[in-house]
C-alpha cells in the first residue's frame, strides 16, 4: 500500500460522498467516532449532487457540506466512504484515489467487471487502500461463525425485506443477495461451477425476487432466496457440514450450532429447525451450542476496520478482489435469470417489465 498520509497519532480526516440512506448512516458513524477519543477521527464533510440534502446531513451530524468531490479533496481528507448509486462508483473513486485518498466503496463494487478491473488498475497505480462495503462480513454473528467452519457442503440462505423505494437502480441480486454471495464465497472457499436462477420484477422495473442455486467445484451447494417485496424481514443463513448444523440469524446476531455425537442414534422425534425440540433434548445424541457473541453495530465495525487499514496501510478485511469475486457471481446470476426469463417467456406474463 502507499505511504500513510496520517501522521502518527493524528486523526484520520474522513468524508462521505453520497447522502442517501447508506451515506447518512456512514455520516452518523463518523460523527460518533469523532466523539470517541480513542478512535481519532476528524469528520471533514459530506458531498451530494443534491446540495439541499448535503446541507441537511451536514447540519444533522455537525460537519460541512460540499458541492463536489474536488471541494471535499481541497478541504483535506485521508479516507472517504463512497455511497453514491453504483453507476457513479468508478467516477467518484477515480477522482479520490488520484488525489491520494483511500476509499470504502459501498456494495456492489461496480456496475460491470470492466469497471471493477479499472478500479483495480487505479488502485495499483496510486497504491491506495480500498475496502468494499460488504456489511454482513462485520456482523458479530458471522465473525463468531467463521472459526467453526470445517467443510460446509450445503447452504440455505434467506434475505427478505419489505419494499422501499431505495436502490432501485439495481435488481435484488445486486441490492440484497450480494451480501450473502460474499459470505458464502468466503465460507465455501471454492470456485462456482454452476448457476441456476429464476427472478421476477414485482413492484419495480428490475428483478425484485430471486431464487438461486449455486454448485461449487468442491461439491458444495448453496440455495439463496432474496426478496425486497416481502411482508416480513428475514436475514438467515443455515449450513451443514460433517456432523454439524449451524444457523446464523443476521438480524438477531445469533448463532446456534448442533453437533452430532459420534455415538448418536437416530430419532424420528427430533426436529433441528424447532427450538423446542432442541431445548427438550428430544435427541440426546445432538449437542446444542451457542458461541459467545460480542455485540457491535456492523457498520461501526466495518468503518473501524477500514480506518485501521488506512492507518496501518494493510489489506482491508473485504478487499477489492473479494468485492470483484462477489460481483462476478452476482452478474452470472443476473445473466442466468435473464436466460430463464427468455426460456419461460416471462416478459409476456409480466407485461414486458424487466
Amino acid at each position: 500500500m502507499g505511504d500513510n498520509p496520517v501522521m502518527s497519532g493524528s486523526p484520520v480526516r474522513v468524508g462521505v460522498v453520497g447522502c442517501g440512506a447508506f451515506g447518512r448512516n456512514h455520516a452518523r458513524i463518523y460523527r460518533d467516532l469523532r466523539a470517541g477519543s480513542q478512535d481519532k477521527v476528524n469528520f471533514v464533510g459530506v458531498v451530494d449532487a443534491d446540495k439541499t440534502r448535503a446541507k441537511s446531513i451536514a447540519s444533522e451530524f455537525d460537519t460541512q457540506a460540499y458541492g463536489s468531490v474536488s471541494e471535499l479533496v481541497a478541504a483535506g481528507v485521508d479516507a472517504v466512504s463512497i455511497a453514491v448509486p453504483t453507476v457513479g462508483h468508478l467516477k467518484a473513486a477515480r477522482e479520490l484515489m488520484e488525489a491520494a485518498v483511500d476509499v470504502l466503496i459501498e456494495k456492489p463494487l461496480a456496475s460491470t467487471l470492466a469497471e471493477a478491473d479499472e478500479l483495480a488498475r487505479i488502485v495499483k497505480k496510486h497504491n491506495r487502500v480500498v475496502q468494499v462495503g460488504h456489511l454482513e462480513r462485520f456482523n458479530p454473528a458471522v465473525r463468531a461463525t467463521l472459526p467453526l467452519l470445517t467443510q460446509p457442503m450445503f447452504f440455505e440462505v434467506h434475505r427478505l425485506s419489505v419494499f422501499t423505494p431505495r436502490s432501485l437502480d439495481v435488481d435484488v441480486v445486486l441490492d440484497l443477495m450480494i451480501h450473502d454471495l460474499d459470505i458464502v464465497l468466503t465460507m465455501a472457499k471454492s470456485p462456482v461451477k454452476e448457476v441456476r436462477a429464476v427472478g421476477l420484477p414485482i413492484l419495480s422495473r428490475k428483478v425484485d425476487i430471486a431464487n438461486v442455486r449455486l454448485e461449487f467445484e468442491s461439491g458444495c451447494v448453496a440455495n439463496f432466496t432474496a426478496s425486497r417485496v416481502s411482508t416480513e424481514r428475514v436475514r438467515k443463513l443455515r449450513f451443514f457440514q460433517p456432523r454439524q448444523y449451524v444457523s446464523v440469524d443476521f438480524s438477531r446476531q445469533d448463532v446456534l450450532v448442533l453437533t452430532v455425537e459420534e455415538n448418536a442414534s437416530s430419532s424420528h422425534d427430533f426436529d433441528p429447525f424447532n427450538p423446542a425440540s432442541v431445548a427438550g433434548s428430544a435427541f440426546p445424541g445432538i449437542v446444542p451450542f451457542k458461541p459467545k457473541i460480542e455485540p457491535q453495530e456492523p457498520l461501526q465495525a466495518e468503518l473501524l476496520s477500514f480506518l485501521n487499514a488506512v492507518r496501518e496501510r494493510s489489506t482491508p478485511e473485504v478487499s477489492l478482489q473479494q468485492g470483484r469475486d462477489a460481483l462476478a457471481v452476482a452478474l452470472r446470476i443476473v445473466d442466468a435469470i435473464e436466460m430463464h426469463s427468455e426460456r419461460a417467456h416471462l416478459a409476456e406474463l409480466t407485461g414486458g417489465v424487466g
